[in-house]
């Protein structure tokens, strides 16, 4: 059964839910991300945590399709887009994220290991800084490493109900493969292309449970979130701050799922 909040827009807390929203918005979106681990972070602290994962999943796609749509203009204005560092990320990950949106994993030992995958990216992304004074970056092509890496978010992506950006980012930056805001650039239209195809696979799969009235109060909160977020990111912030934002919201995301595992999160 989906959720109708009707007239909660005009409750109070309510309206920090969508304050909440637009913060994660302005944060991700500087990084070119569409938002949607954030979001899960402020819905799962309301009743919305509550609802079907299903339309949790859903209504978060459609989210990250605001935002990411709104980073990847302000990063392509720019100049900082290279479609040759995008298409082979993709190409391989669509196709997994609509097999992956027919899925559901769950488990403790689920969470447990995707946290720690994001905690080492964040921490491998922090220890390098100093070091990293290169400015030598080559994209990789159609290599079958690259694949393999686009394919496997795309599955993970589809699974949990996200975008990708969160996975995407910190490899292209490790491995060199691009500038931090060409991987801003990247990872909005990675995000926006697997959100919309989960989108597409979980309506097939377990029917559309979007209801525009009630999307369009978070809509227009991440809206503006996302303007003032991707302009900062992609006109204003230096490349270590966007990269120290990506840090950032990598620590955000791996504290969720440590503290729901340990029942400190709802």
């Amino acid at each position: 059964m989906f959720f109708h909040c009707g007239k909660c827009v005009y409750d109070l807390g309510f309206g920090l839910i969508l304050l909440g929203l637009m913060l994660m918005a302005v944060l991700y979106s500087s990084i070119g991300h569409g938002g949607a681990s954030g979001y899960l972070v402020v819905l799962s602290l309301t009743g919305f945590g509550m609802m079907e994962p299903v339309w949790l999943k859903q209504n978060v796609w459609c989210l990250n399709l605001v935002v990411s749509s709104i980073a990847f203009y302000h990063y392509r204005s720019s100049g900082y887009h290279d479609w040759g560092l995008t298409v082979p990320f993709v190409l391989s990950s669509v196709p997994m994220v609509l097999i992956g949106s027919y899925m559901r994993v769950d488990g403790v030992l689920y969470d447990v290991l995707l946290s720690f995958v994001l905690l080492l990216a964040a921490w491998r992304l922090y220890s390098t800084v100093e070091h990293d004074q290169t400015d030598e970056y080559e994209v990789p092509g159609f290599r079958m490493d690259v694949m393999g890496i686009g394919g496997g978010i795309g599955l993970a992506s589809g699974v949990i109900g996200l975008g990708g950006g969160i996975f995407l980012s910190p490899l292209i930056i490790l491995k060199k493969w691009g500038t931090p805001k060409a991987t801003a650039a990247t990872a909005s239209v990675f995000v926006w292309l697997n959100s919309a195809t989960g989108l597409i696979g979980s309506s097939v799969s377990e029917g559309f449970g979007v209801e525009f009235s009630d999307l369009a109060p978070f809509a227009v909160a991440v809206l503006i979130g996302g303007f003032v977020g991707s302009r900062y990111g992609a006109e204003f912030a230096p490349q270590n701050r966007v990269r120290a934002f990506l840090i950032v919201v990598l620590m955000i995301a791996s504290a969720r799922r440590v503290l729901g595992v340990a029942g400190l999160w709802p």
